[in-house]
Protein backbone atom coordinates (compact mmCIF):
# COMPACT_ATOMS: atom_id res chain seq x y z
CA UNK A 1 0.00 0.00 0.00
CA UNK A 2 1.26 3.77 -0.99
CA UNK A 3 1.88 5.74 2.28
CA UNK A 4 -0.04 9.18 1.91
CA UNK A 5 1.60 12.56 0.79
CA UNK A 6 3.45 14.29 4.12
CA UNK A 7 2.46 17.63 4.10
CA UNK A 8 5.59 20.37 5.08
CA UNK A 9 3.45 23.89 4.63
CA UNK A 10 0.10 24.69 4.06
CA UNK A 11 -1.16 28.58 3.38
CA UNK A 12 -4.73 29.78 2.47
CA UNK A 13 -4.34 31.37 -0.90
CA UNK A 14 -8.14 32.57 -1.17
CA UNK A 15 -11.01 31.80 1.27
CA UNK A 16 -14.63 32.69 0.23
CA UNK A 17 -18.07 32.10 0.86
CA UNK A 18 -18.13 28.76 -1.54
CA UNK A 19 -14.77 27.28 -1.45
CA UNK A 20 -11.09 28.23 -0.32
CA UNK A 21 -7.87 27.85 -1.97
CA UNK A 22 -4.64 26.37 -0.21
CA UNK A 23 -0.87 25.97 -1.99
CA UNK A 24 0.73 22.82 0.04
CA UNK A 25 4.37 21.61 -0.34
CA UNK A 26 3.89 18.27 -0.17
CA UNK A 27 6.23 15.09 -0.30
CA UNK A 28 4.56 12.68 -2.64
CA UNK A 29 5.29 9.06 -1.97
CA UNK A 30 6.71 8.36 -5.66
CA UNK A 31 8.67 11.23 -5.71
CA UNK A 32 12.54 12.38 -4.39
CA UNK A 33 11.40 16.30 -3.37
CA UNK A 34 8.71 18.35 -2.26
CA UNK A 35 5.95 19.34 -5.19
CA UNK A 36 3.91 22.33 -4.68
CA UNK A 37 -0.04 21.34 -4.78
CA UNK A 38 -2.83 23.39 -4.97
CA UNK A 39 -6.15 22.80 -3.98
CA UNK A 40 -9.39 23.99 -4.11
CA UNK A 41 -11.00 23.05 -0.55
CA UNK A 42 -14.92 22.16 -0.40
CA UNK A 43 -17.39 20.85 1.84
CA UNK A 44 -19.18 18.82 -0.40
CA UNK A 45 -22.67 18.87 -2.35
CA UNK A 46 -25.76 17.17 -3.51
CA UNK A 47 -27.14 16.07 -6.86
CA UNK A 48 -30.80 15.67 -7.05
CA UNK A 49 -32.35 13.47 -9.59
CA UNK A 50 -35.84 14.30 -8.83
CA UNK A 51 -38.01 12.04 -11.09
CA UNK A 52 -41.66 12.99 -10.74
CA UNK A 53 -42.41 9.29 -12.81
CA UNK A 54 -40.16 6.35 -12.93
CA UNK A 55 -39.41 7.17 -16.90
CA UNK A 56 -38.64 11.29 -16.19
CA UNK A 57 -35.81 13.23 -14.77
CA UNK A 58 -36.79 17.16 -13.82
CA UNK A 59 -33.76 19.55 -14.96
CA UNK A 60 -32.82 23.21 -14.79
CA UNK A 61 -31.61 25.92 -17.33
CA UNK A 62 -29.62 28.35 -15.32
CA UNK A 63 -26.64 30.65 -16.81
CA UNK A 64 -23.47 29.83 -15.40
CA UNK A 65 -20.74 32.86 -15.86
CA UNK A 66 -17.71 30.41 -16.15
CA UNK A 67 -18.93 28.59 -18.77
CA UNK A 68 -20.33 31.92 -19.95
CA UNK A 69 -23.60 30.50 -21.19
CA UNK A 70 -27.01 28.98 -20.12
CA UNK A 71 -26.90 25.19 -18.83
CA UNK A 72 -29.68 21.85 -18.53
CA UNK A 73 -28.48 20.22 -15.73
CA UNK A 74 -29.63 18.72 -12.49
CA UNK A 75 -30.54 20.83 -9.41
CA UNK A 76 -27.42 20.70 -7.05
CA UNK A 77 -25.88 22.64 -4.21
CA UNK A 78 -23.79 22.64 -1.14
CA UNK A 79 -24.17 21.04 1.80
CA UNK A 80 -24.60 23.47 4.81
CA UNK A 81 -22.04 23.76 7.69
CA UNK A 82 -23.89 21.07 9.75
CA UNK A 83 -26.18 19.42 7.70
CA UNK A 84 -26.04 16.11 6.56
CA UNK A 85 -26.39 15.50 2.83
CA UNK A 86 -30.03 13.98 2.85
CA UNK A 87 -31.37 16.92 4.41
CA UNK A 88 -29.50 19.22 1.90
CA UNK A 89 -31.02 17.12 -1.14
CA UNK A 90 -34.40 17.81 0.70
CA UNK A 91 -33.69 21.26 0.71
CA UNK A 92 -31.92 22.15 -2.75
CA UNK A 93 -35.14 19.89 -4.38
CA UNK A 94 -37.40 22.29 -2.72
CA UNK A 95 -35.11 25.20 -3.62
CA UNK A 96 -34.02 24.99 -7.48
CA UNK A 97 -37.42 22.85 -8.75
CA UNK A 98 -40.33 24.29 -6.24
CA UNK A 99 -41.12 20.41 -5.32
CA UNK A 100 -41.40 18.77 -1.96
CA UNK A 101 -39.58 15.22 -2.19
CA UNK A 102 -41.41 12.48 -0.22
CA UNK A 103 -39.10 10.33 -0.08
CA UNK A 104 -34.97 10.41 -0.85
CA UNK A 105 -33.09 7.95 -1.66
CA UNK A 106 -28.87 8.46 -1.56
CA UNK A 107 -27.69 6.84 -5.20
CA UNK A 108 -23.45 7.57 -4.93
CA UNK A 109 -20.89 10.02 -4.14
CA UNK A 110 -18.37 11.00 -7.20
CA UNK A 111 -15.33 13.47 -7.05
CA UNK A 112 -15.83 15.77 -9.90
CA UNK A 113 -12.45 17.10 -9.89
CA UNK A 114 -9.99 15.12 -7.97
CA UNK A 115 -6.45 16.19 -9.26
CA UNK A 116 -7.38 19.69 -7.52
CA UNK A 117 -10.67 19.96 -5.89
CA UNK A 118 -11.80 17.96 -2.38
CA UNK A 119 -15.57 18.45 -3.11
CA UNK A 120 -17.62 15.38 -2.56
CA UNK A 121 -20.71 14.87 -4.60
CA UNK A 122 -23.45 12.86 -3.12
CA UNK A 123 -26.31 11.74 -5.61
CA UNK A 124 -30.38 11.06 -4.27
CA UNK A 125 -33.18 10.16 -6.44
CA UNK A 126 -35.91 12.58 -4.85
CA UNK A 127 -39.55 10.50 -5.98
CA UNK A 128 -42.83 11.21 -4.27
CA UNK A 129 -42.74 14.69 -5.40
CA UNK A 130 -45.80 17.54 -4.05
CA UNK A 131 -46.12 21.48 -4.52
CA UNK A 132 -45.31 23.31 -1.43
CA UNK A 133 -47.89 23.53 1.25
CA UNK A 134 -48.85 27.40 2.63
CA UNK A 135 -45.38 28.17 4.98
CA UNK A 136 -43.36 25.81 2.68
CA UNK A 137 -41.53 28.10 1.37
CA UNK A 138 -38.03 28.22 -0.07
CA UNK A 139 -35.47 31.15 -1.46
CA UNK A 140 -33.21 30.67 -4.60
CA UNK A 141 -29.88 32.18 -4.05
CA UNK A 142 -29.45 35.54 -5.56
CA UNK A 143 -27.19 34.62 -8.34
CA UNK A 144 -29.89 32.26 -9.42
CA UNK A 145 -32.25 32.60 -12.13
CA UNK A 146 -33.51 29.15 -12.57
CA UNK A 147 -35.68 27.36 -15.49
CA UNK A 148 -37.76 24.46 -14.68
CA UNK A 149 -37.99 21.37 -17.39
CA UNK A 150 -39.23 17.59 -17.05
CA UNK A 151 -37.85 15.31 -19.60
CA UNK A 152 -37.77 11.68 -20.29
CA UNK A 153 -34.58 9.33 -19.32
CA UNK A 154 -34.52 8.78 -23.45
CA UNK A 155 -34.62 12.61 -23.93
CA UNK A 156 -32.01 13.18 -21.33
CA UNK A 157 -29.38 10.85 -23.04
CA UNK A 158 -30.07 12.47 -26.73
CA UNK A 159 -29.78 15.53 -25.26
CA UNK A 160 -26.15 14.76 -24.04
CA UNK A 161 -25.09 12.86 -26.92
CA UNK A 162 -26.06 15.99 -29.03
CA UNK A 163 -24.50 18.13 -27.01
CA UNK A 164 -27.17 20.19 -25.37
CA UNK A 165 -26.22 18.89 -22.03
CA UNK A 166 -22.28 19.87 -21.13
CA UNK A 167 -22.40 19.43 -17.53
CA UNK A 168 -20.64 16.44 -16.36
CA UNK A 169 -21.96 15.73 -12.88
CA UNK A 170 -25.61 15.44 -14.97
CA UNK A 171 -23.88 12.83 -17.60
CA UNK A 172 -22.54 10.71 -15.09
CA UNK A 173 -25.65 10.64 -12.70
CA UNK A 174 -27.36 8.93 -15.37
CA UNK A 175 -25.45 5.62 -14.30
CA UNK A 176 -27.08 5.27 -11.31
CA UNK A 177 -30.14 4.90 -12.83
Amino acid sequence: MVKPAEVHSSHVAFDGRIFRAVVQQVQLPHRDRPSQVEIVEHAGSVVILAMPAPDSLMLVKQYRHPARGWLWELPAGSIDPGEDAATAAGRECHEELGVIAGRVERLGELYPLPGYCTELMTFFRATELRAPRPGEDAHQDEDEHIEVGTFRLAAVSDMIRRGEIRDAKTAAALAYL
